[in-house]
């Protein structure tokens, strides 16, 4: 578990004073062929910006360079790339699957497979899966995330679960945990999303769902640690009503929290324009509540 001095300075950005901002400005014009890349990741040395495992924050650093360049404090060399449209979502390849339908006792399929979705063709493959079959597609991912493929016993692909950014505010949920503004944004990142559940529609196997969740909530915290450098407290989801009766999150002794108000997940829309959603959590930590507004054990 992190110290309470490692987690500021991860989950926080450097403070952007009037030094930082001369530095990022001799950086630039000591190199003019430097791109944005490549001076987000000399800029992490610079300040040694690392994540908890020493990774470079190289991703973050590039957003806080854009909005500095935004603002006019610095000028950004151009683009490389095309910045990405707001709303239009990349393409994914769809690959051709064994849909052959398995209708079996659960106890047939067990012990089942948990596998780290990392690159190469399993993520493409997740990915897949996901856009053809899930009814919210694949979109992109921002910020830290946990992607898994499971299998039967025999390795035979049966779901995919995919964990991602909290949403940045919920009213049921923060009404739930108590905290306030500052204490949530300093600890979202101990929170996950189960953005996507997807039992394969071709698998008809009773129980499933739940006990493949239930399995995975069993590892999600190390993984992260592992991942990351730092543990998971709680996992949120959002079920909507109009099609799903959340049945699999009960059956897996998720909380049910009250119900979206329609606004999106980051709340960025003053009146409703989404399907309202039943709001579960599932406590990693029995504490969870308490550290989330900062009373952190020892």
């Amino acid at each position: 578990m992190l110290n309470i001095a490692i987690m500021d300075t991860y989950f926080t950005r450097p403070e952007i004073t009037d030094e930082r901002i001369a530095d990022i400005r001799n950086l630039i014009a000591s190199d003019p062929t430097l791109n944005r890349s490549q001076l987000s990741r000399l800029l992490c040395e610079q300040w040694n910006w690392r994540s908890p495992v020493g990774q470079l924050k190289d991703i973050r650093c590039r957003s806080l360079l854009r909005d500095l360049d935004q603002k006019g404090q610095i000028k950004l060399p151009v683009a490389l790339r095309r910045p990405r449209i707001a709303g239009r979502r990349s393409v994914i390849a769809h690959l051709q699957h064994d849909m052959m339908p398995i209708e079996c006792l659960l106890s047939e399929l067990t012990p089942l497979r948990i596998e780290i979705v990392q690159s190469g063709q399993t993520l493409a493959a997740f990915k897949s899966f996901i856009d053809q079959h899930h009814y919210l597609g694949m979109d992109r991912t921002i910020g830290e995330c946990m992607r898994y493929l499971v299998s039967s016993k025999s390795g035979t692909p049966l779901a995919c679960l995919l964990f991602g950014s909290a949403s940045w505010s919920c009213a049921a949920r923060d009404r739930h945990i108590g905290w306030d503004k500052t204490q949530r944004v300093k600890n979202l990142p101990l929170l996950t999303n189960n953005s996507r559940l997807l039992i394969f529609p071709w698998v008809r196997v009773l129980n499933l769902a739940s006990y493949t969740l239930a399995r995975v909530l069993k590892r999600l915290s190390a993984d992260w640690i592992d991942k990351y450098g730092h543990e998971i407290l709680a996992v949120e989801t959002y079920v909507d009503t109009s099609r799903f009766h959340g049945t699999c999150y009960q059956a897996a002794s998720w909380q049910l929290l009250g119900q979206t108000t329609g606004r999106g997940r980051d709340g960025g829309h003053h009146n409703a324009i989404l399907p309202v959603k039943d709001v579960y959590l599932y406590p990693l930590d029995k504490s969870y509540r308490s550290r989330l507004i900062g009373e952190m054990r020892p």
